[in-house]
This record gives C-alpha cells, structure tokens and sequence, in this order.
C-alpha cells in the first residue's frame, strides 16, 4: 500500500491504495491527458456520502478498466 497526497477543496488528504491501483491511476490520467489530483477530485465529488474515498477511486479504476475490455 502506498498512499497518494491530494488536496481537495482546499484541503490535504491522501488515500491509500495497493500498488497495481496507483499504476492503474497514473494509467488513466496519461490516456486522458489529466492529473491524477485531477482524476481524485471528481471521484470525491460524485461519490456516496458513506463510501470512502480510497475505496471509491479502486471502483472507479475497476469500472474503467472493465469498460475499456468490454465486459
């Protein structure tokens, strides 16, 4: 697990996810030509109130994934 430093809304906060995710994320970022802060400030801004956001940025990257081999 390795965590990331994000600032969101004004502020600092990280998350921590395994290895393969953060690969996963800087992945993403590149292909769509965003930051990965970037990529973790809609994610935090669009998810449930009682999910957590590091387990909302793995959904997302999961969905994405799952998504580009359409399944």
């Amino acid at each position: 697990m390795k965590k990331i430093s994000v600032s969101l809304s004004g502020h600092q906060t990280s998350i921590s996810i395994e290895d393969d995710f953060i690969i996963a994320l800087h992945q993403i970022a590149k292909h769509d030509n965003v930051s990965v802060a970037s990529i973790i400030q809609s994610i935090d801004a669009t998810r449930m109130p009682d999910t957590n956001l590091s387990s909302a940025v793995r959904s997302y990257i999961l969905r994405r994934y799952m998504k580009s081999a359409k399944l």
